[in-house]
């Protein structure tokens, strides 16, 4: 199953530079809503299953337009909220730099926990359980490899790509997650692929060929698949010495 990270729109509070967290009635601004709009064409022609998004309403605001185009109800999932950000929440980010915490959530991001609120571990954990349940669910319903969408927060996509790279929490300040950007993660049976980080271009479609699914190996079987090269590897394998394409 292939999952697309999205993250949402441009909102009043990111160009105000506060720290909005789950602060209630956070909205796109109109350049949000203008990206939200924009989804249509990046990402609606690729043959989207689902769409999972964060109860808060700027990532709600940011699938509604593609949702609609595709038929889809979004289904809200509280774990991928914003981070929880306590007494944080609303405070203006040149203020906050100036805390000891900054430097910890910085250096040290796994031993973090916001003052009356969450730890980034916690972040991580509730997020990649949310994303990984919703991958089985829909491999099973489908029968294979099927891409979705997961609208989410910015901190909360660094903390799942760290886990799909298998590096430590304490490196996911080096993973980048703009306003309306998608990261693309593959999951197979042995492990992650990363096809894409921070993606805010015109299309994804060209990267995101599906695996090898259940069905097709059937039709292999029975002599009604195209043809497979000779160095053709189990989807769940890595190509050594590089993709062959």
């Amino acid at each position: 199953m292939t999952v697309m990270l999205l993250r949402h729109g441009r909102s009043a509070a990111n160009t105000a530079g506060v720290l909005a967290g789950r602060s209630e009635g956070v909205d796109l601004d109109d350049k949000g809503r203008e990206q939200a709009a924009g989804l249509i064409d990046r990402i609606g022609d690729l043959p989207i299953r689902a769409v999972v998004c964060s109860p808060l309403l700027r990532c709600r605001r940011t699938v509604e337009p593609l949702a609609e185009s595709l038929c889809l109800e979004p289904l809200v999932d509280e774990r991928l909220a914003e981070v929880d950000y306590g007494e944080w929440t609303g405070r203006k980010l040149g203020d906050l730099a100036g805390e000891a915490l900054w430097k910890v959530v910085q250096a040290h991001p796994s031993a973090a926990v916001f003052p009356g609120g969450e730890g980034l571990a916690q972040v991580q954990a509730r997020a990649v359980a949310a994303v990984r349940e919703h991958d089985r669910r829909l491999a099973e319903q489908h029968g294979g490899d099927a891409l979705w969408v997961a609208c989410t927060h910015g901190d909360v996509i660094k903390s799942v790509i760290a886990d799909a790279y298998g590096i430590h929490l304490d490196g996911f300040q080096r993973v980048t997650a703009d306003p309306i950007s998608v990261s693309v993660i593959r999951y197979t049976e042995l492990r992650p692929f990363v096809l894409h980080v921070n993606h805010t271009g015109a299309r994804l479609s060209a990267a995101l060929r599906a695996a090898p699914t259940p069905r097709d190996d059937a039709r292999e079987e029975s002599g009604q698949a195209q043809e497979q090269p000779a160095t053709a590897v189990p989807a769940s394998d890595a190509v050594v010495g590089g993709s062959t394409d």
